[in-house]
Order: C-alpha cells, then structure tokens, then sequence
C-alpha cells in the first residue's frame, strides 16, 4: 500500500512557481492515505491576507455535483426514488421536460451527464456577471426545461451538464421536503463532523475566507441559490479530507453504501474516462483514479482517490487558475505536472491588434467560441461556459491560465478567418462566422 509521507520536491517547486508568478495566491492540500490525513499548505488568503491552513475556506464548485450524487444514492437506498424513475414524474403538475423519441430522462441520466439537457440554460442573462447564478431563479429553471428543445434522445451522449445537476439537487431536495443546504448539512456534513461545509458561510466561515481571485485580481464570491446542486457549497481541506477518507473507507459512517454506489461507472461514453454517479473516472498506473473538479469565478479546486492504493488528494485554491495536474499527479504516477504560463509572460500588443480577434468562432455545430475585449484583455467565453482571459503570447497565439490551452489566430490577406483551440493535445478548428 501507497503512502505519501512528504510532497515530491517537483510538486512543492511546482506549487511555489505558480505563487511567484501570480497563478494563485494559496494552494491548500490534503493528501489521505493509510497513516492518516496530511495537509500541506502554501500562500496566503489574499496578498496582504493570512497565511492558509487546513482551516481556509473556498468555494469548491463542481464538487459539489459529488455531494448530490450521494444525496440521490441514498434517497435510492432508503427507497425514496429508484436511478431509473422518470424525473417528469417528481416535477411539478403543470411542468414536463420534451424528449426527442420515446426514452424519458430518468435521475439516473441527470446524476451520469446524460440527460440530454445542455450545460447551461440558454435564458441565463445575469444581471451581474461577477456573481452570475445570484438571480437565476427557480421559474426561469422550469421555464427554459419546459420549453427546451432536445437535439438528442436521452441516454444518447455524455454531455456534462451545470443544469441537469442543479435540476437534480433540486429535485432531491423537494423529494424530502428540505431545502438542499439543510439536505447535504443533515444527509453528509453532520454524519461525518463537516463543521464547515455549509452554501451560506458561518460567522467562523467568513472569518477563514480565502478571498477568490482572476486574473491576479479579487473578485466576488458566487451565489448559486437555484442550481445550488452544480456548484454551490464551500469547504476546507479538512473538512474534505474527512469526505474522501469516508469515500476510501477510512472513517465508518451511515454513508459507505451510498457513497460506494456512486463509484461505479454507468458508461464510458466520455471519451477515454467513466463516469459514476457525479464522479469522473479516470484509467491510472496504479488503477483508476475516481475524481472531480471545480471552479467558480476565483476559485479552482480538485478531489480525487484511488481505491487500489487507498490514496486520496483534496487541493484548494482561491484563484481561476487550475491545478487538477498536481492532484493527478500526486494520485497517478502517469500523469504529468503542466509547463504553466503565467500573467507575467504576457506580451503588450496595441489595442488595434486585439481588436482584430473579437467575435465568434464555430468549432462544431452546437459549440462556439466568443471573443471580446475589454480595453487591452481580450476574453474568450465558449458556449455555456464562463468568460475567461486570454493573454497574448505573440500577435496570433494567446494563452489561457485558468487550464492549460492556447488559440492561435489564422489571418488571410489581414483579415482574421479562424481559430485553433490547443488543449489536451487536440487541435480544433473554428471558422469565423457572422452572427
């Protein structure tokens, strides 16, 4: 059996570049395995904030689609709803989601990414962009479901899904006349003595809050009061520490079953990786590294284990700036630390050159990416996803710090016809187009 008794130097030096350089300001971890829990913590809160510790709290995002995903196991277990009871059943009289062909969209397509739903609900406007779930309400959620029009049958593809998620933890909650805060507080934390994962922050919370950053900027926290299921909860390494050493069966709780339901893999439908209920899963040297991310505006984080080592990584950051590479790295001996770019590697273009490259590019039918500008930072924002910054490297490549990728620009006789988007060792191509 795996232990990890101290960070690999590669990874401390690696963690250390990317606070230098202003990718993040802290970076907190929690490595579990057979001689217990081991938190290594780097940075501060904010630049004149206090040093973190396994205390901090950040917001944890996506990981949280783990926390529903045990939510609906149980609700399975205890006989409350079955993975394959049809979902327009549990909704409300006078509302029904349309399908294309026979097949129903069942809670077991919701909590596996295969409901058919898309990531995002086209009528999200928010009024605020820094905070921009804060006024998505829960009659705009059953509007857009009501009206969606499906351009697959369920069950079809793997389409990760912010909506679908957050419609099942709403779901959930209503199954148990609860709201969802008070179900994942009555249902997880208080089994497992999460004092201080909670949606709305403590008094002692607010005082432990790693401020979110983008851009080497503060920016707001987010409020995900509808789809609360996706993205909304916030923690400490410690706190989650106690999730994953539960999840490796390091702590005995009234959760194991649940939690070992979620585990299993539904479909391979993802490309290489499975995925469970909520969870992601991913083939590793040393077996399969079972996992999930998050993000919110100023925060990036990671939570994965492998049952075969019994080895378990949380990693916390208060910054949009991602580091899934180090808890790959720390879980699987396969994977590799990113060559990172950071803010300081920028090069200064003119505003004329940047104002060449904004608007929207078509990778694939249903998948586009739009660029604008801001005063000298262009932004790139594809379809149901986020604004994010891009920063120049030259005149017609430009980086992203968030994840490690890159656009190149193509121009013909100095007009700009397409993009090439450089992630994973893909390249994709996006034509142009007028909107």
């Amino acid at each position: 059996m795996k232990v990890i008794k101290d960070l690999p130097p590669e990874v401390v030096e690696t963690i250390e570049n990317r606070i230098e350089g202003n990718a993040t300001p802290s970076i907190s971890i929690a490595v579990i395995d057979s001689t217990g829990i081991h938190y290594y913590n780097f940075g501060k809160t904010a630049v004149d904030g206090k040093a973190v510790d396994e205390n901090t709290i950040y917001e944890i995002g996506s990981i949280s689609k783990a926390f529903t995903a045990i939510l609906l196991a149980q609700q399975v277990l205890d006989g409350k709803l079955k993975l394959e009871d049809e979902i327009n059943k549990f909704l409300p009289d006078n509302f029904k989601i349309p399908v294309m062909g026979d097949t129903e969209i069942t809670f077991g397509n919701l909590t596996d990414h295969t409901s058919g739903l898309p990531r995002m609900p086209d009528n999200f406007a928010p009024a605020n962009p820094s905070n921009p779930f804060a006024d998505y309400t829960e009659d705009l959620m059953y509007e857009f479901i009501s009206n969606y029009q499906p351009v697959r049958e369920v069950g079809a593809e793997y389409e990760y899904s912010n909506l679908a998620q957050g419609l099942l933890g709403h779901l959930l909650a209503m199954n148990s006349n609860s709201a969802y805060e008070e179900l994942i507080v009555q249902t997880i934390a208080d089994p497992l003595e999460m004092e201080d994962t909670r949606i709305r922050l403590t008094d002692s919370m607010k005082e432990n809050l790693a401020l979110g950053h983008s851009g080497g900027k503060v920016v707001e926290n987010w409020d995900i009061p509808t789809l609360a299921g996706a993205g909304a909860i916030r923690s400490s390494s410690s706190d989650m520490a106690k999730f994953i050493s539960a999840n490796l069966g390091y702590v005995k709780s009234p959760l194991a079953a649940a939690m070992e339901l979620t585990h299993k893999a539904r479909h391979q439908k993802a490309g290489e990786m499975g995925v469970g209920m909520g969870w992601h899963i991913k083939k590793g040297e040393d077996g399969d590294v079972i996992w999930h991310n998050g993000g919110t505006g100023g925060y990036r984080t990671f939570a994965g284990f492998v049952k075969e080592t019994r080895i378990g990584v949380v990693l916390l950051t208060n910054s949009s700036t991602g580091s899934d590479d180090i808890g790959f790295y720390l879980l699987d001996p396969s994977s590799e630390l990113a060559d990172m770019k950071f803010l300081g590697d920028a090069v200064d273009l003119p505003e004329s050159v940047l104002e060449q490259y904004v608007g929207t590019y078509e990778l694939a039918p249903e998948f586009k990416i739009s660029i604008t500008k801001e005063g000298k930072q262009l932004f790139g924002q594809p379809t149901g996803q986020e604004r994010v910054e891009i920063y120049p490297e030259n005149d017609t490549i430009f980086y992203l710090t968030v994840v490690q990728a890159k656009i190149s620009f193509q121009l013909k006789d100095g007009v700009v016809e397409s993009l090439t988007l450089i992630q994973g060792g893909q390249e994709t191509l996006g034509r142009r187009i007028e909107e």
